[in-house]
């Protein structure tokens, strides 16, 4: 929500600067996200205080050599006035007249603007020049030439009270505040409720002349006007209707001033009536909508225009103000009239009695609806306005014929109508007073800092609650003791109970008045956290192997869980979580891989990527019979395609694609970097290429499984034909192991004995069962086995393999001889012949 700080000048004296300002409101948690600055320093196009001025046009004569020129003479505070050559349309209406008193803005000669003929916005610095023949060095300025909107229209007309002479920076130079307020706050919606907070802040009368309207122009309140009748048939969404009646409108352009504040708040000017209902929501925060009278139909045999509103009927219908057929559900609140609905509750009104050129005659209505029913028929239409945002955050039901009366009399003096004076005014939700008792004692206990029961007074009493009981007005010191008894405002939905009233005795105070103060006691010793230390850790680890870590949805469709299993039955969904309340049926289960979204993710990025390399490390939810709730193991999911380098000017680059020894190689990092050791083994899985799979155990414990992807499950993924791997290992089983104590071994000072050993086994026989054999039988000399060679071929025979293992030798207490070397070199062949069948390979 932006704010214009003129605006807020209206109801408030800002006695701080901008900057200060929106810091002391950001403290109070009305957070300022930017200040845009609108003609002053600061500002894109600062408006030149010495060459832009509020200017008249006294005069206007034709051009004597051009039909679509004009010479306009104007005066703008300096010693002669100036005429300016021009082509604003609509100043060649005003040919041959004079004794004009339009007010413009002004610039001369040197005065930075925005060509107003270009495309985008180009600064450009105003120079004399002769127009077909006559002499001219200013200009009588548009919108975007002072950019203040990127369409070049006309030139823009100033109020007739607009100081003729005056910088356009000190008369139209403003600055917004970008506000990002947060939670169901209403009340803080508007320019008249941050003025309110401003007051509060900054110890200053707050002037309510806006909201006095109905004092000055009294009206009679009726649930049973002559003009309407009113109906609520569902007052628990419902709880107030007010509608006020406007006579011998003229629909037409609203005026400049509020063109340009309905502008800076983000909203399109459209006419002055429908801007009334715009301005009026942005200054006082209460949604309103203009009907066209006499579209408004009456009961069957009756006179009056009626207004009912209920709940819609399954599968009814209406198209809204942006064109679109609705279709509502019986939980939609809807507005109609005698033949049908009208209007969405809190949302948007009906394309069928929207004000038209034509419309003479307004139905203003101003009402207040559940916030959570708005929210709900909003999200579910896929409709948001700035009425259902303001609805959905709770509006003052109080409000409601305070905005109407407002807004009533603005439109007849723009619109040139009749405010009659009846307001219908259907209230059955109305709720008594809340007042809370409220201890000062209470509120230093909680803050931890004694604020003056005078100031708390003070605070409470500008933010507009009624505070009353033991010596409420406080002296000097503050120091006086008793209860405050304190009535709660109507617009402040939020305030429940007295903690609520120590959070604004606070904020408005000021946070960083808060003395620092250090804790009494030390701070307890930090307990490790293995299980986040080793998350980190992996996520360290992976991410140095070049990964990049992704997040994905915990939701999912169960559907999409089954493509991992193309050859298999589809997934029951009764075996899955259900969210009560899904976002949509694509998200609806809890999952039980991460598999999947991986492999989402990493389809998607190859639209613009040719590599791909993600990991991410995220719960899956198993749900146990017998419980409530579910298992929630933590899981690790790989996904890996593409060339095996990337692109760079280096010449010899391998773009040879990653296949399964490319996964193999992070995963041994991995383990290796977590000090861990595993296990590869033939393995089986569904999603997995069968030859190109192997299931990873660690400390004896399987902790998943690795490899290339089945083309079916590549195919149901709308992945590329090129290999792409995958795993998925249970993080909390990897990092059990890496938290295990570990036993640390002396390094030996002798030197080792390197040897070579190659064997000749059948085909069948794992390359790692013969490692671990001579590792165990060559213990504790044998330090190292590393296989370098595997060899197929004439020279060993059809259906067997040679392997070749490089073996280091070293004892701790002395030098190994060859001796030493040969017994145990003898050992382990006799026991890889006993118990592999293996030949020693000559």
């Amino acid at each position: 929500m932006a704010i214009s700080l003129s605006w807020l000048k209206e109801y408030v004296d800002i006695t701080v600067s901008v900057e200060e300002l929106a810091e002391r409101m950001t403290l109070a948690g009305l957070e300022v996200e930017t200040i845009e600055y609108i003609g002053l320093p600061g500002a894109e196009l600062p408006w030149d205080p010495d060459r832009i001025f509020v200017g008249q046009v006294r005069q206007v004569r034709p051009h004597p050599n051009a039909d679509r020129l004009v010479m306009a003479e104007v005066e703008y505070g300096g010693l002669e006035t100036e005429v300016v050559v021009t082509g604003a349309p609509s100043l060649l209406d005003y040919r041959n007249q004079s004794d004009l008193d339009l007010k413009v803005a002004f610039a001369l000669e040197g005065a930075q603007l925005y060509d107003g003929h270009a495309e985008g916005q180009r600064l450009i610095k105003l120079k004399r020049t002769k127009i077909r023949g006559v002499p001219s060095r200013a200009m009588v300025c548009s919108e975007k030439e002072l950019g203040l909107s990127d369409e070049q229209v006309d030139i823009i007309y100033l109020p007739h009270d607009a100081p003729v002479g005056t910088p356009l920076a000190d008369y139209m130079g403003d600055a917004l505040l970008d506000m990002d307020i947060k939670g169901p706050l209403g009340h803080l919606q508007s320019v008249f409720g941050v003025a309110r907070e401003v007051a509060a802040l900054l110890d200053v009368p707050l002037r309510i002349d806006v909201m006095q309207v109905l004092e000055r122009k009294p009206a009679e309140l009726t649930d049973d006007a002559d003009f309407i009748a009113l109906e609520i048939a569902d007052p628990d969404l419902c709880p107030r209707y007010s509608a006020a009646f406007i006579r011998g409108v003229k629909v037409g352009p609203s005026p400049f001033w509020m063109q340009m504040r309905l502008r800076h708040a983000g909203m399109r000017p459209i006419n002055n009536i429908v801007d009334v209902t715009n301005y009026v929501m942005n200054e006082l925060g209460q949604p309103l909508h203009a009907f066209d009278y006499h579209v408004l139909r009456a009961r069957p045999g009756k006179d009056r225009p009626v207004i009912i509103v209920r709940r819609a009927h399954p599968g009814e219908q209406m198209k809204t103000l942006d064109g679109e057929l609705r279709t509502f559900d019986k939980e939609m609140l809807l507005i109609t009239d005698g033949g049908g609905s009208v209007a969405v509750a809190g949302v948007m009104g009906g394309l069928e009695s929207e004000v038209t050129e034509g419309t003479t005659d307004i139905l203003l209505e101003s009402a207040n609806f559940d916030f959570l029913n708005v929210r709900r028929t909003s999200r579910l239409l896929g409709l948001t306005s700035d009425a259902s945002t303001r609805f959905g955050r709770r509006v003052d039901p109080e409000l409601t014929v305070k905005a109407a009366a407002r807004a009533a009399h603005l439109m007849a003096e723009l619109g040139g109508g009749t405010v009659v004076p009846v307001i219908g005014d259907a209230y059955p939700g109305r709720q008594p007073q809340r007042v809370i008792e409220f201890d000062p004692a209470y509120a230093a206990r909680i803050l931890g800092v004694e604020v003056p029961r005078s100031e708390i007074v003070r605070i409470l009493t500008s933010l507009e609650f009624q505070v009353s009981g033991s010596q409420a007005s406080g002296s000097a010191e503050g120091r006086e003791s008793g209860i405050l008894q304190v009535a709660v405002p109507s617009h402040r939905l939020d305030v429940t109970r007295s903690i609520d009233l120590v959070e604004e005795v606070g904020r408005i105070w000021g946070y960083d008045r808060f003395p620092t103060t250090l804790m009494r006691d030390e701070l307890p010793v930090q307990r490790a956290n293995v299980r986040l230390e080793g998350a980190e850790r992996v996520r360290d680890i992976l991410v140095g192997c070049g990964l990049d870590e992704v997040i994905t949805y915990s939701l999912v469709h169960v559907a999409d869980e089954g493509k991992l299993r193309p050859q298999g039955p589809p997934p029951d969904p009764a075996r899955y979580l259900r969210v009560l309340n899904p976002l949509s049926t694509e998200r609806a289960h809890l999952r039980q891989t991460v598999l999947p979204a991986l492999l989402d993710t990493t389809r998607e990025n190859l639209r613009f990527l040719d590599r791909v390399a993600i990991f991410e490390i995220g719960a899956v939810f198993l749900p146990v019979e017998g419980q409530a709730l579910p298992d929630e193991p933590r899981r690790l999911g790989i996904a890996m395609t593409g060339p095996r380098e990337g692109q760079s000017w280096a010449p010899g680059q391998d773009r040879t694609p990653m296949d399964f020894y490319d996964l193999k190689g992070v995963v041994e990092t991995l383990l290796d970097r977590l000090g861990l050791e595993a296990t590869f083994a033939p393995g089986e899985h569904p999603a997995l290429h069968p030859g190109r799979c192997a299931q990873v155990s660690v400390a004896g414990s399987m902790v998943g499984v690795m490899g290339e992807l089945h083309p079916l499950v590549r195919e149901a993924f709308d992945l590329p034909a090129q290999p792409v791997c995958a795993l998925e290992f249970g993080l909390d089983e990897l990092l059990e192991a890496w938290g295990a104590p570990r036993i640390m071994a002396p390094i030996s000072v002798h030197p080792p004995v390197y040897e070579d050993l190659a064997v000749v086994v059948e085909e069948d026989v794992p390359a790692v069962r013969v490692r671990d054999l001579i590792a165990q039988t060559g213990s504790p000399l044998l330090r190292s086995v590393v296989l370098f060679d595997v060899y197929r071929g004439e020279q060993v025979g059809t259906g067997r393999k040679s392997l070749a293992y490089r073996l280091t030798y070293q004892a701790d207490d002395r030098t190994l001889t060859d001796r030493n070397v040969s017994k145990v070199r003898t050992r382990i062949i006799r026991r890889l012949e006993r118990e592999t069948g293996a030949k020693l390979r000559g």
